[in-house]
This record gives C-alpha cells, sequence and structure tokens, in this order.
C-alpha cells in the first residue's frame, strides 16, 4: 500500500476515532467528512488521476456524515460500513450475474488470474463484505459509541487485513500459467 494511500484511508478515521474521544461523535463526524475529502483531493493532485473507490467512499461519507449532522443521530454514520459494504457486495453480485468481473477490472493490472480466479475471488471478496456488514451490525447495536469508533477502525480494519491474506491461496492457485 502506497504511504498516499494510506494517508487517504487511515488518516481520516484515525482523526475521527481520536475526535470522538476528546469530543464526541458529532464533532468527530464534521472531521471525518473534512478530512475525507481533503484526503481525496490531495491524492487526486498527487496521483494526478481520479481514484474512484475513495472518490465513493468520500461521496457515502458526506452523505451518512451530513445526515447524522442535520438530524443530530448517531444512526446514520453508524450504519455507513453496513451500507457500504452491502453495496459493494451487490456491485460484485451483479457484475458476477453479467459475467463481468468488476475486480478483474479494478485489479486486473496487477493480478493475473484466469476466469475461474476471478470468479472465485469475486465471491470471496462478496462473502468478506457480508461479513464486515454483520459485524459493524452487531458493534453499533451492542457497544458504546466510543468502542464502536474504536471497532470501526480496528475491528474491520482487521477483518479486511485478515480477508486480504485469506485471499492470497485463491490468487495463486488462479494465477494463469501458475
Amino acid at each position: 500500500m502506497t504511504r498516499t494511500r494510506a494517508l487517504t484511508e487511515y488518516g481520516p478515521l484515525v482523526l475521527f476515532v481520536a475526535c470522538n474521544y476528546a469530543y464526541d461523535i458529532m464533532v468527530a463526524t464534521g472531521v471525518l467528512i473534512a478530512a475525507t475529502v481533503a484526503a481525496v483531493v490531495w491524492a487526486m493532485f498527487k496521483e494526478r488521476r481520479v481514484p474512484w473507490l475513495p472518490v465513493i467512499g468520500a461521496v457515502l461519507i458526506s452523505v451518512f456524515g451530513g445526515l447524522t449532522l442535520i438530524f443530530e443521530d448517531e444512526f446514520f454514520i453508524k450504519i455507513k460500513p453496513t451500507v457500504a459494504s452491502l453495496l459493494s457486495a451487490a456491485a460484485l453480485g451483479v457484475g458476477l450475474l453479467m459475467r463481468r468481473y468488476l475486480l478483474k477490472i479494478m485489479l486486473g493490472s496487477m493480478l493475473d488470474l484466469d476466469d475461474r480466479g476471478w470468479r472465485q475471488l469475486t465471491l470471496y471478496w462478496m462473502g468478506v463484505f457480508l461479513v464486515m456488514a454483520a459485524a459493524n451490525e452487531v458493534a453499533w447495536r451492542s457497544l458504546s459509541t466510543e468502542s464502536w469508533a474504536t471497532f470501526k477502525l480496528l475491528g474491520l480494519g482487521a477483518i479486511a487485513v485478515v480477508a486480504s491474506i485469506g485471499a492470497a491461496p485463491i490468487m495463486r492457485r488462479a494465477h494463469r500459467g501458475g
């Protein structure tokens, strides 16, 4: 992961958790929106291209964060990870049904997999996104706001890291020519 990508993805989240502990969820949400938009603009400037996934993430954060601030209700920011995960799983599923592997479109220049591999990887990540959605639902419904914010950073982050490591055998088996 490049430094730009890491800063774009995790910088706003770290600020969100810190502001949530120091102030409250409303201040943290405002900081999250501003930091996410700033990080995406910075990434666009630095990479000289539009990083579409972070842009989509920034839109979701702005919408759910905006609803949180407008209605002064933390429910919206807490369900954002669930909605984002379900939308990701659904997008991969629709692509799968259309026999267009969205992961291949996004990662095809980095991975050389056969169609079986792209299908398996797509199914795998659909499952991961569903697990992440379920984990967030359990977390926001059962944890304090402060604990949920920490879970959002560390728990969902850990699931993503473990899932990425878990995908390696699929990618090795389905590598073209290997």
